[in-house]
């Protein structure tokens, strides 16, 4: 039942996802070539019917998608570490013990409270300053997290094992809660190098930009360079979360730093809508016939909302990778298989198979937007 709980919330999350995500960029696409093809109209311009989609589109798209993206990792993560849980038998023969992922989430909740009040009451958010705040958020967020989980660890045996690939691995209290800090702490980073790589306070866009200069090839090869070079930290800490993880605790450990990279998903949230709203506004701003002014205050905004925006994909991205590897887990868990050979020729082959795929459905949904 719980298998197919997650299931569920990953088959609403594709949906929403790449439904989502298809209409919002069909809509931006389709109105800018309304607007500055067909007539030479300026940006959200009332006269241009596609403006009402596009707005419409940054709803559907890039928060009920994303919502939805999120809540089918939370979703996942929970799933697999209860699943996998319950082949511990320590675990099993105490009741708390077994509800220790859903604890993470709920601490999340009360963190994510706590941090929203801070942002919002003890600093004063401006056009400049949107980028630090939401920076602060997610180190407030973090560290309030880190405190918050440590009490949790008690509900724990001292000691709980479970039947790993290679053999039986012992986990302790300090072990899984080393697991959640490492899914905690790698989507902080990653949250902050999004933000280096996409932010204009920084040399790597401000360095873009100035390619401009030279032409449009220039920036798209250059752009496509920072793009590549952007993964390479975030991997890295996928990497090293993925290790120190399994080490601990074996696919339960992958399934807490799941957990721990999603804890304050409510903060994930905000700062991933922040971008469509900003852009809402500028498109208001525009129809309504409201002062230039203002117009130039949302598109501040909304530059410093696609940082945000960006940086919410990265936690999508990150707990995605982790959620994947726990569901595979849970799954060679119960079905009680002894190893599984990439020697193998029909394993190999699904590698390159499984490999392909996502070219082939980005390919589809490229289409589709075309």
């Amino acid at each position: 039942m719980i298998s197919g709980y997650g299931l569920g919330g990953s088959t609403v999350a594709l949906f929403g996802r790449v439904g989502g995500g298809i209409y919002t960029k069909a809509a931006d696409v389709g109105s800018d070539l309304a607007g500055k093809v067909v007539r030479d109209l300026r940006e959200d311009d009332p006269s241009n019917p596609g403006v009402i989609a596009d707005n419409v589109g940054d709803n559907v798209g890039d928060i009920a998608g994303m919502g939805a993206d999120l809540f089918g990792s939370l979703a996942e993560a929970t799933c697999a570490a209860l699943v996998v849980g319950a082949n511990s038998e320590e675990l099993i023969s105490t009741v708390n013990a077994m509800y220790f992922p859903l604890m993470i989430t709920a601490v999340g909740i009360l963190v994510s409270f706590v941090t929203s009040f801070v942002a919002t009451n003890f600093t004063k958010v401006t056009a400049t300053n949107v980028e630090s705040t939401v920076k602060w958020q997610l180190i407030i967020s973090t560290v309030l997290m880190s405190g918050a989980i440590y009490p949790l660890i008690y509900v724990l045996p001292l000691q709980f094992s479970f039947g790993n690939l290679i053999g039986k691995v012992t986990c302790t209290q300090l072990g899984a809660y080393a697991c959640v800090m490492c899914g905690l702490w790698s989507g902080l980073i990653i949250g902050w190098v999004t933000e280096i790589y996409t932010s204009n306070a920084y040399s790597p866009v401000q360095e873009l930009a100035e390619s401009c200069r030279m032409g449009a090839a220039p920036n798209i090869i250059l752009g496509l360079a920072l793009g590549y070079m952007s993964t390479v930290i975030p991997i890295m800490c996928l990497a090293v979360t993925i290790y120190v993880a399994f080490k601990q605790a074996a696919m339960y450990g992958i399934a807490l730093a799941a957990l721990g990279m999603l804890g304050c998903l409510p903060i994930a949230l905000a700062i991933d809508g922040y971008g469509p709203i900003a852009d809402n506004a500028g498109g208001i701003a525009e129809m309504t016939g409201l002062h230039h002014s203002v117009r130039q205050s949302t598109d501040q905004l909304d530059a410093a909302g696609n940082t945000t925006a960006a940086i919410g994909k990265g936690f999508a991205i990150g707990s995605a990778c982790l959620v994947a590897l726990a569901l595979f887990g849970a799954f060679v868990t119960r079905a009680g298989l002894i190893i599984v050979n990439i020697l193998e020729p029909l394993v190999f082959s699904g590698l390159l198979v499984g490999a392909m795929l996502p070219y082939w459905f980005s390919a589809l949904t490229m289409s589709a937007v075309g």
